[in-house]
């Protein structure tokens, strides 16, 4: 009876085994990479809170390029082009749009 058993044992853990591709230990890689390829788009208005920014970005492998916008508490635009990679590491440009509205300093309480 031991026999037997031993016999079905061995059986199976050899069918079982036969999906492994001969590789016991799981060293057998696989490489499943694909470069990164985005991109993307938003843009916010709000005239109540005064929220205005927009962004646009794209990726193609390890070079990403895109732009942001925001309107700045003073009234001006901030407007920045940036561009990323490896070689060359991030860089930016930025500009100010507009000139600068400060609103009237409040003396006291009312």
């Amino acid at each position: 009876m031991f026999t037997k058993a031993l016999v079905f044992v061995t059986i199976v853990a050899a069918v079982s085994c036969q999906g492994w591709g001969g590789s016991w230990g799981g060293d057998e890689h696989k490489d499943y990479y694909a470069p990164p390829h985005y991109a993307y788009e938003y843009k916010v208005h709000d005239s109540h809170t005064g929220d205005v920014k927009s962004q646009h970005e794209t990726r193609d492998g390890d070079v990403v390029k895109g732009y942001y916008t925001l309107k700045e508490a003073d009234g001006t635009i901030r407007e920045v082009h940036y561009t990323a990679d490896k070689h060359n590491g991030f860089n930016a440009e930025v500009k100010r749009i507009g000139h600068a509205h400060h609103a009237p300093a409040h003396h006291g309480w009312n």
